[in-house]
């Protein structure tokens, strides 16, 4: 059996994806699919707004044959450690090619940015150098490779991609990576076709605009459910900054900006306010984001340095397919292939538990049965 492997947030499952779905099935119809899936914080820095079992389910339901949770201590970091985690899951699982969005379209320009990256000597030192004049991270890597390719690759999927195809060198992985050019933009809030973005959905959504016609009909029925945005949490993340002595314990609180969140957290009354008044040239709002769920979720830099690499792989659910894949690979599988939370002990794996707890914080009812969901739950069976 032959795979493809998938790496996604579905924040929330729409007509993009669906796309994306059917084209790998058309390019390769007899492949294996296999997901990489953020669980219930994402990569940005957001909480999933549907959970990480409907998403699971959405996901079986329109052609993913095996669905693996990336954990959360890959899945709420940066680009590199986020592809890190996602990479190796599809090392282990034997994955031939993996296929991904990209604004370029162009593989061949991705490998050679990533080469630049992984082999100049001097790429490293133009990075540092522009970060130091006060530019974020993205922005300087940007610059940086664009000194040396005369190219400007900045849109995020192109970003990411380039992050997967460099760990893909890293690991000397014989993972192909492909990409699928984007039509729609990424960050644009417009609903102006069919296909709109991830942050555009959620959007309208708050604003009660309907987005039936954006999303496929399953997704369209599980945005009737509970929806997690971020902003709930925010009474609960000022509570914990307040009562915290050093926030700089926690991952991703870095260069003194702990004294920027303490001086204006009393005066911030949303999620929104407080970043706006936090950020700096050196701070993008995806990496505060990310910074406030660490705090929220108390995920410290101690914590962050024992988890390097993938432990386990944790099964969320399958078709047939998925499983006649899995049976036939899991005795070249090194890490321990995770069905039940209960069959092995493992603190990255606790950690998950610990964030669904704090999750369902925001929910008036089902909240227990969320919970409990993180240790009862076995794999989804399409």
């Amino acid at each position: 059996m032959r795979s493809i492997g998938i790496i996604c947030e579905y924040n929330p499952f729409h007509n993009g994806h669906l796309y994306h779905l059917k084209k790998i099935k058309e390019m390769f119809p007899n492949y294996t699919i296999i997901l990489v899936m953020s669980g219930n914080f994402t990569q940005r820095g957001f909480s999933s707004i549907i959970n990480k079992w409907d998403k699971t389910n959405i996901a079986l339901e329109y052609g993913v044959d095996l669905v693996i949770e990336l954990p959360f201590v890959f899945a709420t970091q940066s680009a590199d450690i986020f592809s890190k985690g996602a990479i190796q899951i599809l090392n282990n699982l034997k994955v031939e090619k993996i296929v991904f969005g990209s604004e370029c379209g162009d593989i061949n320009l991705l490998k050679n940015l990533a080469n630049i990256q992984i082999n100049n000597k001097e790429y490293d030192s133009l990075v540092k150098k522009y970060m130091d004049e006060g530019i974020n991270y993205p922005s300087a890597m940007s610059k940086a490779l664009q000194h040396f390719s005369n190219y400007k690759i900045d849109s995020p999927n192109d970003l990411l991609g380039l992050s997967y195809i460099k760990e893909i060198i890293k690991e000397k992985s014989c993972i192909e990576p492909i990409c699928i050019k984007r039509e729609n933009n990424f960050h644009s809030m417009n609903l102006t076709n069919d296909i709109v973005s991830a942050s555009g959905i959620r959007n309208a959504i708050k604003n009660n605009i309907d987005i039936k016609k954006y999303v496929p009909s399953i997704t369209y029925e599980y945005l009737k459910k509970d929806l997690f945005f971020i902003d709930k949490y925010f009474n609960l993340l000022k509570y914990k900054i307040l009562c915290t002595k050093d926030l700089s314990i926690y991952q991703t609180v870095d260069e003194g900006i702990e004294s920027r969140i303490n001086k204006y957290i009393t005066s911030s009354n949303t999620l929104d306010e407080l970043i706006e008044k936090v950020k700096t040239k050196r701070y993008t709002y995806n990496k505060l984001n990310r910074m406030f769920t660490h705090i929220l979720c108390s995920f410290t830099k101690e914590e962050a340095k024992k988890f390097k690499n993938i432990e386990y792989i944790r099964v969320l659910g399958f078709n047939e397919n998925g499983k006649k894949y899995l049976n036939k690979i899991k005795k070249e599988i090194s890490l321990p292939i995770v069905t039940n939370f209960h069959s092995i002990k493992n603190d990255m794996l606790n950690l998950e538990f610990r964030t669904t707890c704090v999750y369902s914080c925001i929910l008036k009812d089902n909240q227990n049965k969320l919970i409990e969901s993180e240790y009862k739950n076995k794999p989804i069976i399409k």
